[in-house]
């Protein structure tokens, strides 16, 4: 299915009898090609105004992942690595033979899967204000896993609170804080519960010795620690910006394509 939306193209692509993808296409076929992947509890539309920002002869694929946006899905399984064939499944429906991969938040640790299962496609990955977080990443033990797992089941909103404050730098604006809670915690169930499940068991270390791709982490400052930048310093490249809190894609869409065609086109004019 293809429904026209200006220079936007709506497409969908149908994984199997469980899962419906459905994506937005933007510029010419055969331009760099840059695949963009949403956090958790979010959707492709957030991608909407990078997207005018980019470089025209940009082609540019923003995707829902299973059961976030219009994407459908009743299968059984939420790990990173099966969100990464949904992206994967966009990609092949587009005969993609090379592309970058930009995730934010969770939509990172999908596009070092996509980036894994993908070697010959993918020729750089990026995150936005993901990867970094030791909280999450290395895998963690069973106790932190128990313990972490216990506070989204026994209070999901409670959970969903957390993680807008701890992506909250001091001076954040409430009212948008009071946004993203509001836009995340409102996630398809059970899904949403799943997902955030699989993100917090999936062994980032063991999926990147198994990635070969040049991976850039676009990191909020103030959000960093210097324990992280210590630890994956030397297999990421480690950008730190000050655009505003996790969810800066959002906040400052024309700086943050600005980052991204750096990395897919380094000649493209900014």
């Amino acid at each position: 299915m293809t429904i026209a939306n200006g220079s936007k193209m709506n497409h969908e692509v149908r994984r199997s009898d469980h899962t419906t993808i459905r994506y937005t296409a933007s510029g010419p076929v055969g331009g760099p090609t840059l695949a963009l992947i949403h956090g958790w509890a979010c959707h492709r539309g957030d991608f909407d105004a990078i997207i005018d920002h980019l470089p025209a002869d940009f082609r540019v694929l923003a995707i829902d992942l299973a059961e976030h946006g219009e994407s459908r899905s009743t299968r059984d399984v939420w790990t990173m690595e099966e969100f990464a064939h949904d992206v994967a499944a966009v990609l092949e429906a587009e005969s993609v033979a090379g592309c970058v991969v930009a995730g934010h938040s969770l939509g990172g640790a999908v596009a070092v899967e996509v980036g894994r299962l993908l070697p010959d496609i993918v020729t750089h990955v990026i995150a936005l204000d993901g990867l970094h977080y030791l909280s999450l990443f290395p895998a963690l033990s069973k106790e932190q896993t128990d313990a972490m797992l216990h506070l989204f089941r026994e209070d999901f909103a409670g959970g969903v609170r957390g993680l807008v404050e701890g992506g909250s730098p001091a001076g954040t604006d409430p009212a948008l804080r009071e946004a993203y809670f509001q836009k995340m915690v409102a996630v398809r169930q059970p899904a949403g519960l799943h997902s955030i499940e699989g993100l917090i068991r999936w062994d980032m270390d063991a999926a990147l010795h198994e990635t070969k791709q040049p991976i850039t982490v676009f990191a909020i400052r103030d959000l960093a620690s210097p324990e992280a930048l210590h630890r994956y310093g030397d297999r990421f490249d480690i950008v730190l910006v000050e655009l505003g809190s996790h969810h800066f894609p959002a906040e400052a869409p024309e700086e943050t394509a600005k980052l991204l065609a750096a990395v897919v086109s380094p000649s493209s004019p900014q």
